[in-house]
Order: structure tokens, then sequence, then C-alpha cells
């Protein structure tokens, strides 16, 4: 019998899934999939590692059950394995969690009492952790936090120019995505060997920008909350502290209302007016979904500058996130407004990168730039397996 990791990754209204069968010190993926619209439609499905589909079933109305009920279809098809641990995502660590902690009731409570910081990410990251709980209080589950890897970043670039007392409650620059910039960080040897100064585009429905000198953080496009930095989906991004006080003080209107324009109804969506999917705005010829995606690859480019300048330079780009991974002409986008910085994409090797790792720069670009997949799930599950072999 082989041990297997499951690894969790909870979202908004989504819980992604990966099960690694234990092969010595490695681990080896066995399984993935989704549970999509939790709460609402609901849709369960599964793949094998090589992409053969395992289910695709209706799990409408699964809510809070989806984890536990996910965990049940784990454990009906893990065949001589044993199910090992359990590894979770989890949005904010703040100040004291910087590396994977083995969840229990005492360390959940501390990161509950992160709510404040996150109020939309933190309860989602938990809720499954507290789910398994319930159902199997004997499983050993180990917290992965986006927010650890950004724990090396300088004091000037943690900082806001507020009254110092708040950052000792906690108001300061954290960063997110952090899992997914540690798998970037693992994979630069490889992939840019010999480039110390990289910026790392997650660029999503949710996306940053990480600045990594020698693989460790130095800054971060999201700051305080998952609200900051680029424009995103449906969040704004970077705004006039200003535009907050007007909405309060001339449009009256209140807190809750604000964060759901902000979160919900900004961004692509808010400029477009359209969708907050990028590819709907490619495919269209409304005047204001062109300006969205414009507005989209500037912002990018220009916070792009703006990391290469906490480098001191820039050697290396990496594009990652499911718009970094898919959309060649997002990146084409981006790469034509950093010539000037020493960008030049390959048109080709660009237009080809749909999927896998690829080197997208062109001959002779000064600096060079990759496509890189995502693999939160595989981040937490690495992580998992050290807390647990301890």
């Amino acid at each position: 019998m082989s041990d297997a990791v499951l690894a969790l990754n909870a979202g908004s209204s989504s819980i992604k899934f990966a099960l690694y069968a234990r092969a010595g010190d490695d681990l080896v993926l066995a399984r993935r999939g989704e549970v999509e619209d939790v709460g609402g439609d609901g849709r369960f499905r599964a793949r094998d590692a090589d992409g053969t589909a395992l289910a695709d079933e209706d799990w409408g109305g699964a809510g809070e059950e989806a984890p536990a009920r996910l965990l049940d279809w784990i454990e009906d098809h893990l065949g001589a394995e044993r199910l090992a641990a359990v590894g979770h995502r989890i949005v904010h660590g703040g100040d004291d969690f910087c590396a994977p902690v083995r969840l229990d009731e005492r360390t959940v409570a501390r990161l509950e009492a992160l709510t404040p910081l996150a109020p939309l990410h933190q309860p989602r990251s938990l809720s499954a952790a507290k789910a398994l709980a319930r159902e199997r209080p004997d499983l050993v589950q180990v917290g992965c936090f986006d927010t650890a890897f950004h724990a090396t970043i300088p004091p000037a670039s943690r900082r806001f120019a507020i009254p110092r007392r708040f950052e000792a409650e906690g108001v300061r620059r954290f960063g997110f995505h952090g899992l997914s910039y540690t798998h970037v960080a693992e994979r630069l040897p490889a992939l840019m060997p010999g480039r110390r100064r990289v910026v790392a585009a997650h660029l999503g429905s949710g996306a940053s920008l990480g600045a990594l000198l020698d693989g460790r953080s130095v800054d971060t496009t999201m700051g305080f909350s998952a609200l900051d930095g680029l424009v995103m989906a449906t969040r704004c991004g970077a705004l006039d502290p200003g535009v907050i006080l007007f909405l309060l003080k001339e449009k009256g209107l209140g807190a809750e209302e604000i964060e759901r324009l902000l979160y919900k109804e900004s961004g692509l969506k808010g400029v477009s007016g359209l969708s907050s999917d990028i590819r709907d705005l490619q495919a269209s010829n409304d005047k204001a979904a062109k300006e969205a995606v414009e507005l989209f690859v500037l912002r990018a480019a220009k916070e792009i500058a703006a990391m290469a300048a906490s480098l001191q330079g820039l050697d290396g780009l990496v594009f990652t996130g499911g718009i970094g991974e898919h959309q060649p002409a997002v990146r084409a986008m981006i790469g034509a407004c950093l010539r000037w910085l020493g960008v030049e994409l390959d048109e080709a090797a660009n237009a080809a990168a749909t999927g896998g790792e690829a080197t997208i720069a062109a001959p002779g670009s000064r600096v060079a730039a990759v496509v890189l997949p995502a693999d939160e799930e595989g981040v937490i599950a690495r992580q998992t397996l050290r807390v647990v072999a301890g």
C-alpha cells in the first residue's frame, strides 16, 4: 500500500483538486478535477493523469457538503493507496504563518481571525478544511499559504504611507498568488538558467505580478487585499483612494455596496459592460470591449515596468495563469508595450504556445520569455508531504 496526498484549491465558487501518489520522495499525479458552481447548479468532473474522463456528474445543491462528497469519491477511487493527508490553499497567513502548517482547531481559529484582512477569500479558504474535519477528524490536514511566498519582500515595498499604527494592526502589503509564484520559482533554474531578475505574470480572473530576484519575492502588485494591482475579470485593481471617498460621500454608497462594486462589478466586466471573460471581449467588435482589453494590457505592461524597477533590471518574463497560458494575442500586446525594456517575442512561437511549457522569446531578445502552466495543486501537495514527513 502506498500513500496518497490530496490537494484542494477552494475558490469563490469552485473547488479544484489533484490527487498524487507517493513514489519514494516524489509525488506522481494520479487524478485531478473540479467541482464547479458550488452551491449552485454544481458540476463534478474528474480526469485521470492522462486526461481520460473519470466522472462528469450533476452535483447541484451540494453546497457545504461538496468537500465531504469529494472526499468520498476520492476514497472510493484510491484502489491500493491510502490517503495520508489533505493540503489546502489558504489565501491569507498574516504575519505568523510563513510556512505550511498542520491544521487543527487552534490553527483554524487563528486563521479565521484574519478574515477582516481578506473578508471574501479567507472563509472560502477555510470552509473545506472545516468540512473535512467534521467528517474525518483523524485525517491529517495542512494549510499552504498564498501570502507566505511574499514574506521576503523588504519593508519599503510592503509599507503604505499611512500612520504606522495601522501597520501594527496588519494594514500593509502582503501579496497573494504565492503558491503560483512558488511553482515559477521552482522551475526557473531549468527554464531560465542564470536569469536572476524575473517578473512572473499570473494572469487570470484574478491577476497579479511578482518580482523575483534569485527566485525570492521582492515586490508584487497585489497588496493588502486581492483587489490591488492589475485589472482583473471583475475586480478593479489599483484605484485612487479618492474614488472610494467619492462613492461614500457623494454617491451615498455603503460599505457592502462598494465591496460588491469593486470585487464583482468592475474590471473587464465593468469597463466593457459585456463580459468578464477576455475571450468574449477579444471576439467582440464593440468599442467598450476593445477598450477593456487595451486597459488590461496597458496596466499589465506598466506594472511589469514597475516590477523591473524594484528588480533594478529585467532578465526574464514568465506568463502563467489562465490568460497568461492560453491567450497568445494578449501576450503579444503586452510584449509589444515592453520592447523598450528589451522584451521581444517570437511571433510564431508565441502563437503556438497555448498549453505546456514554451519559450516564446525571439532569438536575440535581451529578456527571456516563457509560458509556464500554473500548478498550485502540485505545490500544495509537495508542501503537504514535507509537513507530514516532518
